[in-house]
């Protein structure tokens, strides 16, 4: 890895700073939007909404077009809004993300609308548990797919490795999408002030979909998570 490399990989204080604005930001977005789903909405509406708030937030523009997928739409990992209707009984996957600063944000929250059946909680508590192992695992000089490794044997021992297709998490800076990459393949090492996401999930066809992602910055004892919102399953 060249210096120039390195550079546009490890973020300097103020990039860190414009990066934590943008995650401040998907915070109070996400507060917000709890109050605003209702049942009968459509994915799309939630979608505009959420596009709504970060614009007059401050945001100068989008991270990436926003993702909001209910019921079996939410078992697609980078599935569109569409106008399907939210139902209770369902899943409600959110990943958005403002660009402050001209750096992005990057978070995931998956919600029920009204309540859950046990496999829903069953693997959306499977999810979560892999997600705070890799957050505990992470630090300056652990390899990416080491990090990786970890929030993937929980999901396979708890039997829903078929369904977690991506990796656990990539870099972030001017794009949402930069080195590293945190996957099964990834000889990477992470390195202190790297920024990058941490999203487990699991995606069952035909039945619906988790993913929880946060933002962090690795540092020498862990990380700093940027991300601050509740994880817990919330049911609306």
């Amino acid at each position: 890895m060249t210096d120039k490399q390195k550079s546009n990989i490890v973020k300097s204080a103020r990039e860190i700073e414009s990066i934590s604005k943008a995650a401040a930001l998907g915070d109070r977005c996400f507060s917000h939007i709890l109050g605003f789903i209702e049942p009968g909405m459509t994915d799309q509406q939630v979608a505009d909404e959420i596009g709504r708030f970060l614009y007059a937030g401050g945001a100068e523009g989008l991270a990436f077009d926003t993702i909001s997928v209910s019921g079996e739409r939410s078992c697609l990992p980078h599935g569109e809004p569409t106008d399907k209707v939210i139902q209770k009984g369902e899943f409600l996957t959110m990943d958005f993300g403002a660009v402050i600063d001209g750096y992005c944000g990057d978070m995931t929250r998956t919600v029920a609308i009204g309540f859950v059946t046990d496999e829903m909680k069953r693997v959306y508590e499977t999810v979560l548990e892999a997600q705070l192992a890799a957050i505990e695992f992470i630090k300056a000089g652990v390899a990416c797919f080491d990090a990786d490794k970890v929030a993937r044997d929980i999901i396979s021992n708890a039997g829903y490795g078929e369904y977690y297709p991506h990796g656990l998490g990539h870099g972030v800076g001017t794009l949402v999408h930069e080195a590293p990459t945190l996957n099964a393949k990834s000889i990477e090492i992470l390195e202190k002030d790297m920024v990058i996401t941490i999203e487990p999930g699991i995606y069952i066809p035909n039945k619906f979909g988790v993913r929880i992602e946060d933002l962090a910055i690795v540092t020498d004892f862990g990380i700093i998570n940027k991300v601050e919102s509740k994880k817990e399953l919330i049911i609306l």
